[in-house]
């Protein structure tokens, strides 16, 4: 999200970069998303602009598992992926956004 810009001339182009790097970010998330859709794949992630811009877009795909709560470890990591691969069918995966967070795993159906 923007800040409060700087004031004067400086400010003027700390917002326009400010909003071209939010345009670039929404561009990868989207070329992200489209390559994983593309390719039968789920996004695993713990950014939280996937599922906003899976819901702007009305998307049925990709599937989403959304990491939430905190840093986890790589092993950690592992486990809530192993814990929902174990627990939601492979069908339903694509279809779903998966939100784990350490002390449940909730799905929603896409679109949203």
């Amino acid at each position: 999200m923007l800040q409060s810009a700087p004031r004067g001339v400086g400010g003027a182009l700390w917002a326009r970069q400010s909003e071209t790097l939010r345009h670039v970010g929404a561009a990868s998330l989207f070329l992200r998303a489209s390559l994983a859709a593309g390719t039968g794949r789920i996004v695993i992630t713990a950014d939280l602009d996937f599922p906003r811009l899976l819901a702007a877009l009305g998307s049925t795909s990709p599937g989403l598992m959304l990491l939430r709560g905190g840093n986890y470890s790589e092993s950690e990591s592992r486990d809530y992926v192993r814990r929902v691969l174990m627990s939601i069918p492979q069908t339903e995966l694509c279809r779903s956004i998966i939100v784990v967070d350490r002390e449940r795993i909730r799905r929603r159906w896409l679109p949203v």
